[in-house]
């Protein structure tokens, strides 16, 4: 393991049960522009089977299995993996949880070659140093015609050097608020330190990567995308803060894409 991969992990071992508590089975983010287009893009069939990549708390193996999936659920983090057990024993038929590093091929591997209708990771990738062993692993896991469905901070205007404005004008007599992001570099991939969650215990690090960047080793690994959403929240008049997501409802913070492997 990399001294960066262990700063990471380190860092969700020490946020795991901070972050289980107040994200609970979901806030308002993850289920108002998360788990919405994730799940159209899954499009879920009774007792499939399904893959949930860097899966936390569980909150979304659960809500798989009340689909009524069969989940394989696995997180790098052991204290995540703790609570995601504590959480779900009443899915306990339904799931079932590993400590696993999506970087590791072998650890990947081990849980069942061509296994899996479907896989999911949702808002990880980002948190993930090298996504080139999933790319390169997915493929193997799942059957002919599996699906992966990823959601992700959109990387053209949630990136960790983008930056939320707001514009006060007096225009002919009439005050105006203008809303925009301003993006202050997008190409090149870097590490940055960051906040999910105001208040949580240490900063943990994202990996910011341009579409193409993002995109590339699962097309090399054979995938094809056949689904694409971008969400954003609705106008919020009571939003927690005037700079809040809540205000910019034409500008999408999460990506959600599903992509497909030939049969």
């Amino acid at each position: 393991m990399t001294c960066e991969s262990s700063s990471v992990r380190k860092a969700w071992e020490t946020n795991a049960r901070w972050w289980s508590d107040r994200f609970g089975e979901g806030n308002d983010f993850h289920l108002q522009l998360v788990a919405p287009p994730v799940e159209r893009l899954l499009d879920i069939a009774p007792e499939a089977r399904v893959l949930d990549i860097a899966c936390g708390n569980g909150a979304f193996s659960r809500r798989l299995a009340d689909l009524g999936a069969q989940v394989t659920a696995f997180d790098f983090s052991f204290p995540f993996i703790e609570c995601a057990r504590e959480l779900s024993s009443a899915h306990a038929e339904r799931i079932r949880y590993h400590v696993t590093d999506a970087t590791r091929e072998s650890d990947l591997l081990a849980l069942g070659t061509g296994s899996f209708d479907a896989a999911v990771s949702n808002m990880a990738l980002m948190d993930m140093s090298d996504i080139s062993v999933l790319a390169s692993c997915l493929p193997k896991l799942l059957k002919p015609g599996g699906r992966f469905v990823f959601s992700i901070m959109h990387p053209c205007f949630n990136n960790p050097d983008s930056r939320l404005c707001m514009e006060h004008e007096d225009r002919e007599g009439k005050l105006r608020i203008t809303r925009s992001v301003k993006a202050v570099r997008y190409l090149t991939s870097y590490s940055a330190q960051g906040i999910g969650i105001p208040g949580q215990p240490v900063p943990q690090t994202y990996f910011h990567r341009s579409l193409q960047d993002l995109l590339a080793p699962f097309l090399a690994a054979g995938f094809a995308i056949t689904g694409l959403e971008e969400t954003a929240f609705r106008e919020n008049a009571d939003a927690r803060h005037v700079l809040s997501w809540d205000h910019y409802p034409e500008i999408p913070p999460v990506l959600a894409v599903r992509m497909e492997r030939g049969t």
